[in-house]
């Protein structure tokens, strides 16, 4: 069961960026999507936007991508080639 999974999900998000591309259907924009693969079922749920998130609230504190290089102390030789 565990390995349909992450294909099931991929799809799921491949038709939201074809949908996102191409501006046409309802782009899961604002909702949850949860998928219960045991009983088959999909249920969205509306989602509100946190005004203080640190990423893309009003005021964000985040805004551009960590170094994880640096973050995690990791030097260049110790990175996979």
């Amino acid at each position: 069961m565990l390995g349909v999974l992450p294909g099931t999900v991929g799809l799921v998000q491949a038709t939201e960026v074809v949908k996102l591309i191409l501006g046409q259907g309802d782009p899961l924009i604002g909702r949850l999507l949860m998928y219960d693969a045991l009983q088959m079922n999909f249920n969205t749920f509306k989602i509100r936007r946190d005004k203080n998130c640190p990423v893309c609230g009003d005021n964000p504190t985040i805004t551009e991508l960590m170094d994880y290089q640096a973050f995690c102390a990791m030097d260049h030789s110790d990175a996979a080639d």
